[in-house]
């Protein structure tokens, strides 16, 4: 499947997963668009029937019900977006998918392209915006179009020749425009895309650039890079401009082709205040209607499909399935590693030589900075060392089957599900008491109450990043792997709560490592591996305190924060 196919499945993939969301918006919408089928009744009646004949009253009666109208519709707008929203939140949490999948599909360490995977994160956040525009854009459109049309149709027929030609001439230019506007979208993208990586590149190399006399070279990439993003742009505003035509023709011809047509219509029998109703259905309805289908589709759609081109073409394929190995036992082994994130970078692990007996609980503390989390990568494979090897019971860290260690990052991610979906993602047949029971362990009961309990759909943007943290931690303490890595996983929970959940962890068997946050967890850790740079010292906290300047000084200025 290719990128546009692939991109229009996701699209209506999306739309066809919440048929409930879509009947409610089908609904709310009918609502909205009340005030654009009763606009022109309600301004010829109140000056055919009531202004003209000199009856105030009831002109103001149909004012006062089309403002009435436009009270409802406002309630309904806000409906309509949480309805469009409930829709693009997993159109969202497909991309993210697909982008996660795609990055986890690479090789790792084989040129791993952080920044890429920063970009596609970026492009699946315009993506939702754009996807949730289109909806919003094209359903108003539709149920405007339909509203107006029936309006016209129970007010005044014979305009309908006046008015509909042109309108649809308008629409057919503008759709008509639509592939170039893509096409010209998609490369000024291509070409900010190209000009973010080379500024990437250039930020994060400045001290190798200068140590190598590239300072040129680099300046003038950058400029082809600056020039080819504002000719793509330059192109793009220049296809735009069809977009005024499409305006012109189809929002305001009509109006003078009414304006013009007065005479006939009223040969034909029609009041002057029907044919002001005729004009308020073109201008306060029909017109803006085209106007945020063009600034929809013209805009939005057009960087959708861009975007949703984008992150299709940025996850590779999937390659074949690779040999990976489950290891006998749990024990990590470094042997004279080295790694580095440049090739003119100093090392920020240096020939070291480690070894973590299963079953062992180590703490591993040190500066910002130092490589805590460069290190927790390596033993998860998804860095590969310069020099030396990484070993899980025995298999090269890259080589390991992904069941037999699980890593929690700093920043957890959670999905939108159910909370059991989210909690038992790694080990799907586990029952409900052993759910409870890791739920216990960890200190999340609270959490499951609190969400609703465990049937509970779980909205990834309303929870707290110590919320996402403890549901990342249960699915951790549920899954087999003998081998848990956690990278400052509780650094957004109390000291409490933190040490419930280390302390859970080291009761769960299997080896743990732990990156620390706080200097408490090295006390409940059987050994610290203190990292500072190259330079590295392991011993008990008791040792440490003893041999180490740095850690004396970490220990010493440490002030355990307030329990409740």
């Amino acid at each position: 499947m290719n990128a546009p196919e692939g991109g229009r499945a996701m699209f209506w993939r999306a739309l066809r997963r919440e048929p409930g969301q879509l009947v409610r918006l089908g609904l709310w919408s009918v609502v909205e668009a009340a005030p654009a089928f009763l606009i022109g009744h309600a301004v010829a009646r109140a000056i055919e029937d009531g202004f003209a004949p000199a009856e105030p009253l009831v002109g103001l009666g149909w004012l006062a019900a089309l403002g009435l109208t436009w009270l409802a519709g406002a309630v309904a707008a806000r409906q309509v977006v949480l309805a469009v929203a409930a829709v693009a939140e997993p159109f969202r949490d497909d991309l993210l998918a697909h982008v996660v999948e795609g990055a986890l599909r690479q090789e790792p360490g084989a040129g791993r392209d952080s920044a890429a995977v920063a970009r596609a994160g970026l492009q699946v956040e315009l993506a939702r915006d754009a996807f949730a525009a289109v909806v919003t854009t094209v359903r108003g459109f539709v149920f405007t179009l339909v509203s107006v049309v029936l309006g016209l149709l129970t007010l005044a027929p014979e305009t309908i020749v006046l008015v509909l030609p042109p309108f649809l001439a308008g629409l057919g230019l503008f759709l008509a425009s639509l592939p170039a506007l893509g096409r010209r979208q998609r490369a000024f993208l291509v070409a900010d895309e190209h000009l973010a990586e080379a500024m990437t590149d250039m930020a994060g190399g400045l001290r190798d650039i200068e140590a190598c006399g590239l300072r040129e070279r680099v300046a003038g990439r950058l400029d082809r890079k600056v020039a080819a993003q504002a000719a793509a742009a330059r192109a793009l505003a220049g296809v735009t401009a069809v977009r005024t035509a499409a305006l012109a023709v189809g929002g305001w011809l009509p109006v003078v082709l009414v304006l013009a047509g007065t005479p006939w219509l009223l040969d034909s029998g029609l009041g002057p205040g029907v044919i002001v109703g005729t004009l308020a259905y073109v201008t306060q309805s029909l017109a803006p209607a085209l106007g945020g289908l063009v600034q929809g589709l013209g805009v939005s759609g057009v960087r959708l499909a861009a975007s949703l081109g984008r992150i299709l073409a940025m996850a590779p394929p999937a390659p074949p399935p690779g040999p990976r190995i489950r290891p006998l036992t749990s024990d990590v082994r470094f042997d004279a590693v080295t790694f580095a994130y440049g090739p003119c970078s100093a090392p920020i692990v240096e020939g070291l030589d480690l070894t973590v007996p299963e079953g062992d609980h180590l703490a591993v503390v040190g500066p910002s900075g130092a490589g805590k989390s460069t290190l927790a990568a390596l033993v998860s494979g998804l860095l590969r060392p310069g020099e030396g090897e990484v070993l899980v019971g025995g298999v090269p860290a890259g080589r390991l089957d992904p069941a037999a260690r699980v890593l929690i990052p700093q920043e957890a991610y959670v999905f939108r599900g159910t909370l059991l979906e989210n909690l038992a993602y790694h080990a799907r047949d586990a029952g409900r008491a052993r759910v409870e029971a890791a739920v216990e362990a960890v200190g999340a009961t609270g959490l499951v109450a609190g969400l609703g309990g465990y049937a509970a759909v779980v909205e990834p943007r309303v929870l707290s990043a110590g919320q996402r943290q403890l549901i990342a931690l249960v699915r951790a303490y549920l899954a087999p792997a003998p081998l848990a890595v956690l990278d400052e996983a509780t650094c957004h929970l109390d000291p409490a709560a933190e040490a419930r959940a280390e302390d859970a962890f080291a009761r769960r068997g299997g080896t743990l490592i732990v990156v620390a946050h706080r200097l408490s967890s090295a006390l409940r850790a059987r050994r610290v591996l203190l990292m500072d740079g190259p330079q590295i010292t392991l011993g008990t906290h008791d040792e440490l305190v003893r041999r180490s300047p740095l850690y004396a000084d970490l220990a010493c200025h440490w002030h355990p924060e307030p329990v409740s």
